[in-house]
């Protein structure tokens, strides 16, 4: 068993920030990322996990709308989502979810910002001046941008981590040095509980995904960078990992020293808004147990989240396993012992891609435990995998704009 898991408490909060940029002489921004990370407890946090997984259903059910709200008809995934709304208190995380996150600039002069990097939303948003909850971050100063300009909209957001609230506003937004001029972001004057620093470490979130689930109807950042013509390829790709200076987000191109390139592999996005793409098989032990399933690849998740029936299927005849649900949510344990030889392999684009077990093992179930939480869980309103960061971390992930597909490789 192997505690040095980023994934091995869910205590750990892991933060990646941008260094100074590498050149650009060839036109493609490579940031360093760092990692910092909080005492780990030595088991899993059931409180914190539970909450994450409840923070995943919520941040569905926001994005799931503002697809049919941008798009005028409902998105195929989510008709399970839309059946099971109904009015509750969505419980709060406050540490023991995995960040990644780097340095943007926002306005004239530039201001900057951490922020997290989502793939699995679209919006911008950042603390405005005005944010009385907001202690600890760095705020956004709109009277101090020439090029700011305040839209007139009041927009509250959800996400996996809980909720904004704040003003729409336009500004000058800067990615390792690319523009995206008047770019739409919510500068917000009220972050939820669970967005208080230092259990948040960044100031703001940042989102990959299409326009189509964006909050504010408007493209993401990296969409205005890539549609003005300024990138080598358009493209973002990126190396998650819990070791220190091995992490790496990469603008207008990949980074072939990290990956193995004769093992990356396309797949084609299926339905835009998300980076949504066909999850050819699940196996494990030489054993498929899902095959051309809907998913979406999700560097904002911490886990790999599921239907019922499909983590169901994953964790049957396993011996010594069993689940535990709560609400929608269900998690399953395997003995810590044997859990090493239940590690899944997913497949894209017709190669399969190993899960570790360090990274699919969770930790104890509680102290002393002989039993390990799964990185797989389900959730009963949902019609599709949710592929975060216990997949992403053994794997070099290509988000490709210009060609509407997502790569993955084998890392070097």
């Amino acid at each position: 068993m192997k505690l040095s898991s980023p994934f091995a408490s869910l205590l750990a909060l892991v933060s990646i920030t941008a260094a100074v940029p590498k050149s650009r002489n060839d036109g493609v921004i490579r940031i360093p990322l760092a990692r910092k990370s909080a005492d780990v407890a030595g088991h899993v946090d059931m409180s914190a996990l539970s909450a994450h997984l409840f923070s995943v259903s919520n941040k569905y059910r926001q994005t799931f709308s503002a697809f049919e709200a941008n798009t005028g008809y409902a998105h195929p995934l989510s008709a399970k989502m839309r059946s099971s709304i109904r009015e509750r208190d969505v419980p709060l995380i406050n540490q023991g979810t995995e960040l990644w996150y780097g340095e943007i600039d926002v306005g004239t002069p530039p201001q900057t910002f951490n922020v997290s990097i989502d793939s699995g939303s679209t919006d911008l948003f950042l603390p405005s001046a005005s944010c009385m909850d907001c202690a600890g971050h760095k705020m956004y100063h709109a009277a101090a941008s020439s090029t700011a300009k305040d839209e007139g909209k009041i927009v509250s957001l959800s996400y996996g981590e809980g909720q904004v609230i704040g003003d729409e506003y336009s500004d000058d937004v800067f990615l390792g040095g690319y523009e995206a001029s008047s770019q739409a972001f919510l500068a917000a004057y009220e972050y939820s509980s669970n967005f208080a620093y230092p259990d948040f470490q960044p100031d703001g979130l940042l989102g990959f995904a299409f326009e189509e689930i964006s909050g504010l109807e408007a493209k993401s950042v990296f969409e205005t960078i890539s549609d003005s013509g300024v990138l080598p390829e358009r493209v973002f790709s990126v190396k998650l990992s819990s070791t220190a200076g091995e992490s790496e987000l990469s603008i207008g191109a990949t980074n072939p020293n990290l990956y193995i390139e004769d093992t990356l592999t396309y797949t084609a996005v299926t339905q835009k808004g998300y980076w949504q793409v066909n999850l050819e098989a699940v196996s494990r032990d030489g054993s498929t147990v899902a095959s051309n399933s809907a998913s979406i690849i999700d560097t904002g998740t911490t886990m790999i989240i599921t239907t019922d029936a499909a983590a169901e299927a994953y964790y049957q005849d396993i011996p010594g396993s069993s689940s535990s649900t709560q609400e929608e949510m269900t998690y399953y344990t395997i003995p810590c012992d044997t859990i090493g030889s239940y590690t899944p392999t997913f497949s894209f684009g017709g190669r399969g891609f190993d899960v570790s077990e360090g990274t699919f093992n969770l930790g104890p179930e509680s102290e002393g435990s002989s039993d390990c939480v799964g990185g797989i869980a389900g959730m009963s309103n949902l019609d599709l995998w949710v592929v975060g960061g216990i997949f992403l971390q053994n794997v070099y992930t290509v988000f490709d704009q210009g060609n509407t597909q997502v790569g993955f490789a084998e890392l070097a």
